[in-house]
Order: structure tokens, then C-alpha cells, then sequence
């Protein structure tokens, strides 16, 4: 989305009444766009005072009693900072400001708008800022509906775009990680507490147990369940590598069953024939954002002695199953708060979550060295936990995370139908199935000519990636534990399966290209046929 970051002269033309009527309510509709999603407005925090200062000084002049001007201009900062976000600067800033012009306001206003992430223009009277060398661009108030109103691809695209999401919610941002900065807790501070706490009501699990990464999850949950040597853990082929190794980590084999042509995921139908004296945990993986069968996995666990069923949700926190969360739909769900992930943190973080008390808290001794009490070492461990930088950055995510989840929803229906409509030659894998949800972590098509697909994309300046292009038990490090042929379909799909660019603020302009590349006649690489179901 756009930015929109307001000169005070702007601000104070609506306040004083100093323009004709029209101009005026261009002006407030202006500063209303974050109301009406056209742009995300900003005031920058010096300019407030500015504001303050001449709006005082003006309702004196103009004869209003000192204490009438002074609640008169309060009310007006309060609802422009209700329209408005406000644009820090920092203090490291203002010495490189102060050598770009004279004005220490301009210069402040021009340094903390050059930190956000989309085009940004400033919204002024005369156009008086030093811009040169940034990628603002100034505008006066009746320029600005044009410039909100071009709409071209960019030139290069981003697999995943984390600089638009920071920039709608660079406030909720710094105050969350100001507040750790603050308060000096980096480890287990009150943000991972408050995480936990919201994470869990989001789910409806009992307890959520927040991790250092995804894959130390997974570990966690395979340790506090007690498996070791010589145990058998049943899960998929075509994933990534962390949901096997986790598992020879402890020394147990990963059994592997191939997967359904159609969602990618473990064939449910499969599991039975793979099950030995020696399976101690069913491990699905709900990949690309759609959960797995979880009832069928869940009955055939009961049937076989109540086997402990580990969700591995790294991808699909915030999709569901039958009106259930994933990360809640078994004994132990697992997820991932990698970067790239629909909700992720700026590092690594991964969390737990369970609605079995005893399993919740061997997972909170684990993740602190197997402690129990302070250096009371109950059980062996590992280093675990989630730092408070990171718990307060995911913080900050969810606040827009619900709203991600439709764009997402929308982005991959919209790639959907343009590809059934303009790229038939690539196979769409098929919408998700009747009673689930996808977060669409990847948006993944199937052809036989991938790596000359790929490369013209990539001339185009449109980055695709291969979610996998080899199936575990085909890796050298696994392959001694099952042979490749023993997983057609996984093997099938790892030579054909190629994800596009997906996130919640994917534009159309950027899906028509794309989908317009992907529509040339010279690759034409049809996968296997299948009947695909639309939105």
C-alpha cells in the first residue's frame, strides 16, 4: 500500500479554514485515507509540536480565550492522531538529516519518511523538501489522487514482501519492541507470557509453549513424549528436511508414506500398512497451508493403541480443519514463526501447543534444559526458548493477522481462476478440501518443464521457488531408511511442483503479470491431468 505522510502547513490549512470549502474536503479525505484503505496516512511525531505551536498561536491571534485555544487545538491533535500513525524519528537520524537542508523539521519529517518501505509521497503545500537521492516524491493535495490512482507492476518482485507488512504496522512494531528495551527482559519476558496466553485462546488449546524455532518444536514435542532408539515416527516424504530430523536426532527412524497427488500431504489411507510394534508417534504435515486428514490420522492412532499424532504446522498456523485451528487438532501441534511464514517473527521462533497438562509442561522443562525448578535438572533438555524480541514482533503481527489471512485467501483465489483462464497449460493443484481452510504459505502449480519456466520468469524479474525438489527418503542422509521408489506420487511431485510469489499484499497488477508470463506459449509443460476443483 502507499504512503501518505503529511506536511504540517497541509494540516493546518484543514484546522485554520484556510482554503476554499472544495480544498478542504480533499484535504480531510486525504487524511481519512487510512479510514478508507486507499493509502496508510502519517503524521511525522516533530511535527506535532509544530502543530500544536501555530494552531496555538493562530486561535490567539484570532481572539479565542488562552485556555479555549489550548483545548481547542488538543481535541484536534487528538482525532489527527486517531486519522493519522505516527512516523518516529530517532535520534540517530538527525545528524545526517540536518546535512540534507537547514529546516531541523523538514529534516526530521524527511528522514522518518525515508524509513518506510512502500512508495511514499509527502502531501505539501510548496514542495520545499530535499528529496534528492530518496524515493519520495512530493505532491500537492489535489496531485495526489492521480498518483494513488497509478497502479504499475513492479519491476522486480518479492517472493515474500516483509517491508509492505512492516510498513502497516511500523507503530504496534516499535512500541512492542521499545517496550523490551525498556524493561530489559530478553529472555521469558511478559512478551512471551502475553504470546503464549493469545496464541492459545487463538487455537483453543489448552497451553501453548512458545519455542526457539519450528524445528526445536518439533524436537521438544518428540522428547516430552519419550521417543528414542529403536522407536518408529510415521510421517511424510515431501517436506522439509527439519520433520525427519528431528526425529534421527533421537536416534528413532522416520517411517515414510507417500502422499495424496492432490494436496501434497501424507495419504492417510497409507498409514495403517506402515505401522510396526516399533511406532511410537504419527508425525502428518499440513503443507503449504492446508491441514492434513486429521480425523482420519486421529482414528487410525486410537486404533493402534492411542499414538501420540504431532501435528507439524509450520505452514499452516491460522488455517483450519473443520472448524478447528491447526495447531489444535491433535495430541501436540507444531508451528514455526520463521520470516517467511504467514505469521512470522524476524528471526527464528517456533511454539507448541497442547491441550495435555503433563505433555505442556515437559515441554516447558525441555525448552529450559530439562528444569523443573532453578537448577533443578529433572529431565535432559535443550536451549529453547523464544526471546522477548521476537515473542513482541509476532505480537505486533497479530494484530494484522486476520486480515492477512483473507488477502491470502483472496490473492490464491485470484491466481486460481487467471491461471485456469490464461495459463491452462500449468496445472493448478486443486482448492482446498470441502471442511478446510488454507493460510496459503505457498501458492504451488505442477509442470513437466520447470527449470526453463523458471528461468524466463526469473529474466521477467518474477522469483519462484520449489517446495521440494527432493523427497526426504531420496536425501543421502535418508535414502538408507526407504527406497525413493517406495514414494511415487512425493517423487512425482518434487520433479514438477513449483510455487509463485505469494502474500497478503500481492497486488493484481503483479498476479496479471505473473500469470501472463506463466500464459506464453513457448513452455507449455502439462502435468499429469486431474480434475481440479474451482473456488
Amino acid at each position: 500500500m502507499k504512503n501518505l505522510v503529511f506536511d504540517v502547513n497541509v494540516v493546518l490549512d484543514l484546522w485554520l479554514e484556510r482554503q476554499p470549502e472544495a480544498r478542504l474536503l480533499q484535504i480531510a479525505a486525504l487524511i481519512d485515507c487510512q479510514r478508507t484503505g486507499t493509502a496508510l496516512g502519517w503524521i511525522a511525531s516533530p511535527s506535532l509540536h509544530v502543530l500544536e505551536y501555530l494552531a496555538y498561536r493562530q486561535f490567539k491571534h484570532e481572539g479565542a480565550d488562552p485556555a479555549e485555544a489550548k483545548q481547542t487545538v488538543k481535541q484536534l491533535l487528538a482525532k489527527l492522531q486517531q486519522q493519522l500513525r505516527p512516523l518516529s524519528a530517532f535520534g540517530f537520524q538527525q545528524d545526517n538529516a540536518l546535512l540534507a537542508q537547514t529546516d531541523l523539521e523538514d529534516a526530521q519529517l524527511v528522514a522518518a519518511a525515508s524509513v518506510l518501505q512502500g512508495p511514499t509521497a509527502i502531501v505539501t503545500n510548496d514542495k520545499r523538501f530535499a528529496t534528492a537521492g530518496s524515493n519520495l516524491v512530493q505532491l500537492k493535495p489535489a496531485e495526489v489522487a492521480d498518483w494513488l490512482g497509478q497502479s504499475k507492476p513492479s519491476e522486480n518482485l518479492n517472493f515474500v514482501d516483509l517491508q509492505t507488512q512492516q510498513d502497516a504496522i511500523r507503530p504496534q512494531l516499535e512500541q512492542h519492541l521499545h517496550r523490551v528495551l525498556e524493561h530489559g527482559q530478553y529472555i521469558l519476558g511478559p512478551e512471551v507470557g502475553e504470546l503464549e496466553q493469545r496464541l492459545a485462546a487463538y487455537t483453543g488449546a489448552r497451553h501453548c509453549i512458545s519455542v526457539s524455532s519450528g524445528t526445536e518444536a518439533l524436537l521438544i514435542s518428540l522428547m516430552a513424549l519419550g521417543i528414542g532408539p529403536g522407536d518408529e515416527v510415521i510421517t511424510t516424504p515431501f517436506t522439509f528436511v527439519a520433520t525427519a530430523e528431528v526425529i534421527v536426532l533421537l536416534g528413532a527412524k522416520p517411517v515414510f508414506v507417500d502422499i495424496e497427488p492432490d494436496t501434497c500431504n501424507i495419504d492417510a489411507t497409507l498409514i495403517e500398512a506402515k505401522l510396526s510394534d516399533q511406532t511410537k508417534a504419527i508425525m502428518p504435515v499440513s503443507l503449504y497451508g492446508q491441514p492434513a486428514d486429521m480425523d482420519a490420522i486421529n482414528v487410525i492412532a486410537a486404533r493402534h493403541g492411542h499414538l501420540p499424532v504431532i501435528e507439524d504446522a509450520a505452514q499452516s498456523f491460522g488455517a483450519t480443519y473443520k472448524g478447528s485451528q491447526s495447531g489444535n487438532l491433535s495430541t501436540l501441534g507444531c508451528t514455526s514463526f520463521f520470516p517467511s511464514k504467514p505469521l512470522g517473527c524476524y528471526g527464528d521462533g517456533g511454539a507448541i501447543f497442547t491441550s495435555d497438562d503433563q505433555l505442556a509442561q515437559a515441554c516447558r522443562e525441555i525448552r529450559v534444559h530439562g528444569q523443573s525448578a532453578r537448577y533443578v535438572h529433572s529431565r535432559i533438555g535443550v536451549g529453547g526458548r523464544m526471546d522477548s524480541l521476537q515473542a513482541a514482533i509476532v505480537l505486533a503481527k497479530l494484530e494484522r493477522f486476520e486480515h492477512e489471512i483473507v488477502q491470502r485467501q483472496a490473492v490464491a483465489r485470484r491466481y486460481h481462476q487467471l491461471i485456469a483462464d490464461q495459463a491452462p497449460q500449468v496445472q493448478r493443484l486443486p482448492w482446498p478440501k470441502q471442511g478446510r481452510t488454507s493460510i496459503f504459505a505457498q501458492y504451488s502449480l505442477l509442470t513437466r518443464q520447470r527449470d526453463p519456466l523458471q528461468a524466463k520468469l526469473k529474466a521477467q524479474g518474477i522469483p519462484t521457488a520449489v517446495h521440494y525438489p527432493v523427497p526426504l527418503n531420496a536425501q543421502p542422509a535418508y535414502q538408507h531408511l526407504c527406497c525413493p521408489g517406495c514414494t511415487p506420487v512425493a517423487s512425482r511431485i518434487a520433479e514438477q511442483v513449483m510455487s509463485l510469489p505469494m502474500h497478503p499484499d500481492l497486488s493484481e497488477a503483479d498476479q496479471h503479470r505473473i500469470v501472463n508470463a506463466l500464459g506464453e506459449k513457448q513452455h507449455r509443460g502439462v502435468a499429469s491431468p486431474s480434475t481440479l476443483e474451482r473456488p
